[in-house]
């Protein structure tokens, strides 16, 4: 593994490596990582295009099955830019706190589109028309997790104003699959909201691993295909409480 280089923003340590080989697959990848050694996108350099990591396949597979002709997403959470560079001819506003997170994506892994405003993901989700957007995909993460304030009934509400009739709230988050007090707490703030839920979890060889839960509440019954979600499976998350700004 060779590291590219050593960032460090306001909000993190923020970390490009080129290796050869990505969670067990030999190959020539290029990663970024922040400090918890958590992997926040790759590609593979061999094939750019390819989309390598599990859980944007998943929700491109959730967008694609519950909505094929969207056309607006916002997402909070720059990362390198997987799902929006997939969708080039699609109206994406990516919202990231940290600055340095989008030079990386764009000097590292050719982020080439003009569609990234910097700042916090509620405070500029919060400036936009009522109803205008397909889907929004929080994908955000720092040290401690998901920031709280994306993740109150607060914030759930909010993003249901902002979606159109069809539209449909797409979390990806980090946890453990049973007894997560954080990760029902959040299920059952978003069912608050949203009539129809899901969530899904990539396997782990122990109920304490950490790993990415991909979760969707819509106003419409989910669609989804076992076969193409990436590895993801559907489970049932257990009661939480409310999370409220205060």
């Amino acid at each position: 593994m060779h590291q590219l280089v050593k960032e460090f923003s306001l909000y993190q340590e923020i970390t490009v490596y080129d290796a050869a080989q990505l969670y067990g697959e030999k190959g020539k990848y290029r990663f970024l990582q922040f400090s918890d050694h958590a992997v926040q996108g790759a590609i593979d350099l061999k094939d750019p295009k390819r989309i390598v990591l599990e859980y944007p396949r998943a929700i491109i597979h959730l967008m694609e099955s519950n909505n094929p002709s969207f056309e607006k997403v916002f997402m909070i959470g720059h990362g390198i830019g997987t799902i929006a560079g997939h969708y080039p001819d699609k109206q994406f506003t990516v919202a990231e706190i940290d600055e340095k997170v989008v030079e990386l994506s764009r000097h590292f892994f050719n982020y080439k589109l003009d569609n990234v405003v910097v700042g916090d993901g509620r405070q500029i989700l919060s400036n936009e028309e009522s109803g205008k957007f397909d889907y929004i995909i929080l994908d955000a993460f720092t040290k401690a997790g998901t920031p709280f304030h994306l993740s109150t009934m607060e914030f759930f509400k909010l993003t249901k104003e902002k979606l159109d009739a069809r539209g449909s709230m797409i979390l990806n988050l980090m946890g453990k699959i049973k007894n997560d007090k954080l990760i029902n707490a959040i299920y059952t703030t978003l069912r608050q909201t949203y009539p129809y839920t899901k969530a899904f979890s990539l396997p782990g060889e122990d109920a304490a691993d950490i790993r990415n839960f991909i979760i969707i509440g819509c106003n419409k019954a989910v669609n989804f295909q076992s076969w193409a979600m990436a590895g993801f499976f559907e489970i049932e998350l257990g009661q939480g409480h409310i999370i409220m700004d205060k």
